[in-house]
């Protein structure tokens, strides 16, 4: 038990080092507020990121699923820093292996696929939640990877990919965009969709199970 939570401790800090990021004498970073949620405790043992992030540098994640492989670009000088600190600290901690993706959309309003929840569709988070970190002006185009919630400050492990557009309010933290495997979702919609009520016919579950078999970094 103590080698385990030893491993996970030192992968949480090698979230804060894992950035291709250019040279720096000083090293910017910001303070971020993991808030444990023990109503709603962890489907997989994880320990919190710490309290927190770098503010400079992108650093790659890929996603490996059972269509192929997603590589998405996360931006820690971008809008949503704690954000990308967060879902590095997840993926080093293996939170995010074999893991299934419970919601697809393809509606005129919202084409997405969504992630992250480890027992269902909005259900099975870390353990711990996290303030949104937005502007207003977000945006979320093709190829876009944000946070998702289940209102204001809950953020945790759940995110989702946009496969087309996502007609949506400024509500989701963005981390970044698809740098590579944009087919593999295109794959995953023109697979189908089984309708969930009351969300219509084009939001529901994958037809064919979609899967995280493994996340890295890099």
């Amino acid at each position: 038990m103590k080698l385990r939570w030893g491993l996970a401790l030192v992968g949480v800090l090698a979230a804060l080092l894992v950035a291709p990021s250019p040279a720096s004498a000083s090293v910017p970073v910001v303070r971020c507020e993991f808030t444990p949620t023990p109503d709603n405790p962890a489907a997989r043992p994880v320990v919190r990121p710490l309290p927190f992030a770098l503010t400079r540098g992108t650093v790659d994640v890929t996603f490996r699923f059972n269509y192929g492989p997603v590589t998405v670009r996360l931006d820690r000088g971008g809008a949503a820093p704690c954000a990308v600190h967060n879902m590095v600290s997840l993926v080093l901690q293996r939170f995010y292996d074999r893991s299934q993706c419970w919601r697809l959309t393809n509606s005129a309003r919202l084409g997405v696929l969504q992630c992250g929840d480890i027992y269902e569709v909005e259900k099975g988070g870390p353990g711990y939640r996290f303030p949104d970190e937005v502007s207003g002006s977000e945006t979320y185009p093709r190829g876009t990877i944000a946070m998702g919630n289940q209102g204001p400050g809950t953020n945790g492990s759940e995110f989702f990919i946009v496969h087309s557009f996502a007609n949506i309010p400024a509500n989701y933290s963005v981390m970044g965009r698809v740098v590579r495997g944009m087919s593999a979702l295109d794959r995953m919609v023109e697979d189908g969709i089984i309708p969930t009520d009351p969300n219509g016919p084009l939001d529901g579950a994958p037809a064919k199970p979609v899967k995280i078999q493994r996340a890295s970094v890099g």
